[in-house]
């Protein structure tokens, strides 16, 4: 123990106390760092030498000639320039005009919305058709009047098929799903057939091939009608397991049962095979969503357990240490949210034109005002309140409704944080089995814990102040007397709980939404769980009740007694139950308690 101790002051010395702030700013960046490299990657990504041809491309948009126009958009589909996707969209929302030049050469544009002059003329603002930049002649923003240019719109057929020639995946796969739903895109399959073949990511072919077998199994593909074709398409579905074929499969096997007329000319034998191969189809594919309900349960609860585990840090450090049960702490889960949002509005991100270095800063900014939140907390309430836990559970309590308040005055009710784009999109996962996805947000949001579970470890056991803290928490009378300022240690132990908790709301809005009452509403109670469940002051206790009752919570939701479904709010009382039933058993909790806090 001498030995050990006398390292700890040697560790300190050479990283002083006032740098440990830093190291956990630099810590937890890592992983903002880490993702904003892929940032870079998302970008738009056009060549100079790609630019010119593109806009020549798009003068064949104007010739009428549906060969050439279905062509160029073969060939503008075929880039993988970002800008070209979003010209598309704008074209298929009849977005997209000719102004010829005086000579009469076709010149392409988007059209803004158009604007009136005093005498009713009316204006078209126009814009660059790749990067959607204001047009300038003779110093000025284009503006010529509505009569003066040509409206260039796809014919209905083509409009159904220009997601699917999009240069961006996310638009494509999108597209390519929506060809099989009602109703259904037929003029898309020749299309679909080639996609399933041809396109260079692997999971839009996946499903370019699911839609066709769909509309095959459907009976709508005028090519493959008959019912040995739409058996065939069911058992190429069971076997690739798309569970988009599911509700689909159990339709059609409640008409076979039910003798629907669609199904009349079928022999008897020949319905008892049709049978047959639904019930085998719905066997293997209900399987398979078994497997991927349980999994992404599971995943669900352990990214909630990373919250209530940077909540529960905290709480169970400063009640242990302080025996102060603080009513306020998902208030400052909240002012961590808060601070995420403002630096949203200083850098200016919006989901249209995003700013993601945002999200990097905002990491530090989160924790700094939580934990001077925390210190004003402290100095006025908390520092009167030691070791008087009702007292301090209706003092805090009172604060936290104050800084709710506070929030909704400035704030409002509700609002919107647009996460960076590299944790947000449609395709923003990794898919470790089929249909097992793992978002990147859920997965930053892992990360993040485990780096903060990490430095309080390393502050605990590593550094001087963490001796301190410790010897504080065993022992304070015997610390004070051997020269401790336990003073400066309660201060540290509590700005430190709060920044890890504005740190937890930090990453809750890239997962859930903000609102004044957040942290009240829906974490502290858990969080006051995990604390009691874990063994008050035990940060191994913390990680194991955190993640514990997030995958458990998570696990009863779904749950269904017949027609009853438990739900988050009967899954809460399940789960309050059980925790008082292993209390009974286990009073000090998973880890006991050791010092002054066994002693009480």
């Amino acid at each position: 123990m001498e030995t050990a101790g006398s390292a700890s002051l040697l560790f300190a010395r050479v990283i002083p106390l006032k740098n440990i702030s830093a190291l956990l700013i630099v810590f937890l960046s890592a992983v903002c760092v880490a993702g904003g490299q892929g940032e870079s990657n998302a970008t738009d990504k056009v060549s100079e030498a790609e630019v010119p041809s593109n806009r020549a491309l798009l003068l064949n948009l104007a010739s009428g000639d549906d060969d050439l126009i279905k062509q160029t958009i073969e060939r503008l589909a075929k880039t993988d320039d970002l800008q070209v996707a979003r010209f598309f969209d704008n074209y298929s929302e009849d977005k997209v005009v000719n102004w010829p030049d005086e000579d009469g050469n076709a010149r392409i544009f988007v059209k803004g919305e158009t604007e009136e002059d005093d005498d009713l003329n009316e204006f078209v603002p126009l814009f660059d058709p790749l990067a959607v930049t204001p047009f300038i002649l003779d110093g000025k923003h284009a503006k010529p009047e509505l009569w003066e240019v040509e409206d260039i719109a796809p014919d209905r057929k083509l409009k159904k098929l220009l997601g699917l020639y999009s240069p961006d995946p996310e638009i494509r796969e999108v597209a390519v799903k929506s060809c099989a739903s009602k109703p259904y895109n037929l003029d898309a399959l020749p299309l679909l057939a080639k996609i399933s073949e041809t396109d260079g990511d692997q999971k839009i072919r996946w499903y370019a091939n699911e839609s066709t077998l769909l509309i095959r199994m459907e009976g709508k593909d005028p090519d493959h009608g008959d019912f040995d074709d739409r058996e065939g398409a069911i058992r190429q579905l069971s076997e690739s397991k798309s569970l988009r074929a599911l509700p689909r499969v159990v339709e059609i096997l409640k008409k076979l049962q039910e003798g629907d007329q669609e199904f009349t000319n079928l022999t008897k034998e020949r319905r008892a095979e049709m049978v047959e191969s639904c019930e085998s189809a719905i066997e293997s594919i209900g399987a398979h969503q078994d497997t991927v309900d349980l999994s992404n349960n599971i995943f669900q609860g352990i990214s909630y357990g990373t919250v209530l585990i940077l909540m529960a840090l905290g709480l169970a450090i400063t009640f242990g240490l302080m025996g102060v049960i603080n009513m306020a702490h998902g208030e400052l889960m909240m002012v961590g949210a808060y601070t995420t949002y403002q630096m949203q509005l200083v850098f200016g991100h919006t989901a249209e034109n995003p700013v993601d270095s945002y999200f990097i800063v905002a990491l530090p900014v989160a924790f700094l005002a939580a934990a001077i939140v925390g210190l004003i907390m402290e100095w006025l309430v908390v520092r009167h309140l030691y070791n008087r836990p009702l007292e301090s559970l209706l003092a805090t309590w009172g604060v936290s409704l104050i800084l709710i308040q506070l929030a909704r005055v400035i704030y409002g009710d509700n609002i919107g944080v647009n996460a960076p784009a590299w944790l947000s999109g449609s395709r923003a996962y990794w898919e470790v089995y089929q249909d097992v996805l793992l978002p990147y947000n859920r997965l930053y949001l892992l990360g993040l814990c485990v780096i903060c579970v990490s430095f309080v470890y390393f502050i605990m056991r590593r550094t001087k102040q963490g001796m301190l803290m410790r010897a504080t928490m065993q022992n304070r009378d015997m610390a004070e007397s051997l020269g401790v300022r336990t003073r400066n240690v309660d201060r540290f132990t509590f700005a430190l709980g709060s920044g890890i908790a504005g740190i937890a709301g930090y990453g809750w809005t890239i997962i859930g939404g903000v609102t004044p009452d957040m942290g009240q509403k829906l974490f502290i109670v858990d969080s006051f769980l995990v604390v009691v469940t874990g063994g008050v002051g035990e940060l191994a206790g913390v990680i194991c009740s955190g993640l514990g009752i997030g995958v458990i919570t998570k696990m009863i939701e779904p749950t269904e007694f017949g027609d009853f479904l438990m739900g988050p709010v009967w899954a809460k009382v399940a789960l309050l139950a059980l925790i008082v039933a292993f209390i009974q058993f286990r009073p000090s909790g998973l880890f006991a308690s050791k010092g002054r806090a066994a002693d009480d």
